[in-house]
Order: C-alpha cells, then structure tokens, then sequence
C-alpha cells in the first residue's frame, strides 16, 4: 500500500504485507485483507479529517459506506468502469431512517460516476483525498502510464492511497499464477516501491463523465431537517417542563397538607426533567426566563427552551427559532414564549394514599 501526500516525496511508501500463513499451505488473512485496506484508509480519515474524499475503482461501494459515517466528510465520491456495479450498490449509499431522525451537522454528499480512472474529470479537482484500493492491477500497460499523470498530475488531490496485492505470497496459493483473472500484473514490494518512487507531477488534460447516482445526506444545514429536529426537541422540553410544573403544585398542595410517603422533590428539581445537568448548563437554564402560568395556560418562554443543552447545541438564535417553528407551535401575542395547555386530558397522577 502505498500513502502519498502532496508535495512529499513518493518514496513514502507503506510496503509493509498484512498477509498471515499457516502451516497447511493455504493462505488465510486476519482479520481479511480488504478490512486491513479499509482500515487503513478509516485511520487515515481520523488523523487528517478531510471534506472531500474519492474512492477510484469503488466496485461495490463497501469503502465508501463505512466512510459516509465520518462527520467530517462533505462530498464523498465513487468512480467506477462498470456501469452495472453503480446501478446495483448505490442504493446503499442512503441515508437510513436513522440518519433523518439524528441528522449529522454538516452537509454529505454522496456521488457515483461512471468512468475510466485514467481519463481527466474537472469534477474531481480539489478532494482532500483519493484512494485506490487494489486499482492499478487492473489496468493494461497503457492505462498504468497514464493513471499518474491523471490522479496525481491533473487531480492532484492532497492525499492518496494506493493499494495492490504483493505477488511474492502468489506461490503459497495453490496452482496460482496471478490471484485475479481480471489482473494484468501483480508487483513485488519492490517493484511497487520502483514504481511508485518514479511517479511524476506535472500533466494537463481535460474531459468531462455524467454521474449515475447521487444522494444527499440530512444535516442541521438543511433548514427543514433543523426545523424537524428543532421542534422535535422543543416538544420533548416543553412536556417536561409542563409535567414538571404539575409536579410542583401537587407538592406545594401537599406542603399545605402533608401525608406519610410523601416525596420531597425540592432537592434536585433537575431530575424531574429526566436529565441531569452540568453546572455550567444549570447555570445558563437557572439565569434564562422561568416558565409561567396564565389562568390554564403554560407558557415557556422560548429563551429558556434554548438554555437546555439539546437545544443550546443546534445554535439558533431566538428570532430565527421563532420563525422555525411558528407553523409548528402555539406561540404568546408576541412570539416570546410557546403556550400549551397546562393539563391534559391523558395526564394521570396516582391518588394519595
């Protein structure tokens, strides 16, 4: 495998072989090659954290979605000569349901092109990162002379990864010449290193590919997943507070007329929300507008709503959060505060004992 980085010399090479041999003459890897490859790659995204990623000669996808899971990715894109394999895997490259209701923060944006990896594509100008696990055995003398001045010449990406099977295990594998059909060649670490270490960077060619699958991802940037989200929680928050307020006023009737058994919450008021604060968070809820009563109305004032940590994280600002979900809510005469009724019809308290 080899690891390039922008203006680093390409001897920089990861030679190292994950194979394990066992005594039979057969060979087994552990865990399996392609995890190791994946690994590699998935490592290499935590350390350096890039935006745009593309996987050249994707296949069947699988690289990309175990990388669509990284908050950091925005654009993830998959190229690939067979059109077939693009049609059939992309679907799997969806959002789940999952990914609506916990949407990331930041935008992802998941391509498949249909195209050859030795022909110039402006689209895949600027990524932070290319791979091509187990690409270049695949390609015919011809293409192999080609596919640096394209990736590394033209696209010039500031990070690649190259991957290919090291042929000096071939003879343990049984009556095997090559391990593909489909491979044209297949180096040892050496002449992997050679080549690699020859790779030039100076090429200019251009043409342009149409994608065959596309597919957004939810994120807090979309206004109508923040507003999804946004009221989600603010409904959650608000049947907390209300539940809490009846709380309260059973315990002050209870003060007044006090029976064995009797529970008392004034100690840590925070618990009756269902979460426990920091004090940092307890500080800016305690310093936010209380919560009020009006006759058999319950009104929260929406500053105190963005106090509380789950919505304090989505950072929205009181006037557009009143916009968000004014369609949504039932707000005061002056857009200040969300008003519900105080009780309910489904609310149920046991009877004292």
């Amino acid at each position: 495998m080899e690891v390039a980085e922008k203006n680093i010399p390409c001897n920089s090479v990861v030679g190292g072989n994950f194979e394990e041999v066992c005594s039979e003459k057969v060979i087994r890897f552990k865990p399996p090659l392609y995890k190791q490859r994946y690994q590699f790659v998935r490592d290499l995204v935590d350390r350096h954290e890039p935006k745009k990623v593309a996987d050249l000669g994707c296949g069947d996808t699988k690289l990309l979605k175990l990388l669509k899971i990284y908050p950091c990715i925005q654009l993830l894109v998959g190229v690939d000569i067979n059109e077939e394999k693009l049609h059939s895997n992309g679907h799997h490259l969806s959002p789940y349901l999952g990914e609506f209701v916990k949407p990331r923060d930041l935008d992802l944006t998941v391509t498949l092109y249909h195209g050859s990896v030795v022909e110039r594509d402006s689209r895949l100008l600027g990524f932070d990162l290319i791979t091509c696990i187990e690409l270049i055995e695949h390609l015919n003398s011809d293409d192999l002379a080609r596919f640096p001045e394209v990736v590394f010449g033209y696209l010039s990406p500031s990070m690649i990864v190259i991957s290919t099977p090291n042929a000096e295990f071939n003879p343990l594998f049984p009556t095997v010449t090559l391990r593909d059909a489909d491979h044209k060649f297949e180096w040892s670490r050496m002449e992997f290193q050679t080549w690699a270490s020859r790779v030039a960077d100076s090429y200019n060619y251009c043409v342009e590919f149409t994608g065959v699958y596309t597919t957004s991802y939810p994120s807090l940037q979309q206004e109508k997943v923040l507003k999804f989200v946004l009221v989600g929680e603010l409904l959650i928050q608000v049947e907390r507070l209300r539940l809490r307020h009846q709380r309260m006023l059973r315990e002050q009737e209870k003060e007044l007329d006090p029976k064995p058994g009797d529970t008392d919450f004034s100690q840590a008021p925070h618990l009756l929300l269902g979460e426990v604060f920091t004090e940092a968070e307890k500080a800016r809820i305690e310093n936010s507008p209380q919560p009020f009563c009006e006759g058999e109305k319950f009104c929260i004032p929406l500053r105190r709503l963005l106090a509380y940590p789950k919505l304090h994280r989505l950072c929205v600002e009181e006037d557009r959060m009143r916009s968000l979900i004014a369609d949504s809510v039932c707000l005061s005469n002056d857009g200040s505060a969300i008003v519900v009724d105080l009780h309910n019809s489904w609310d149920y308290w046991p009877e004292d004992n």
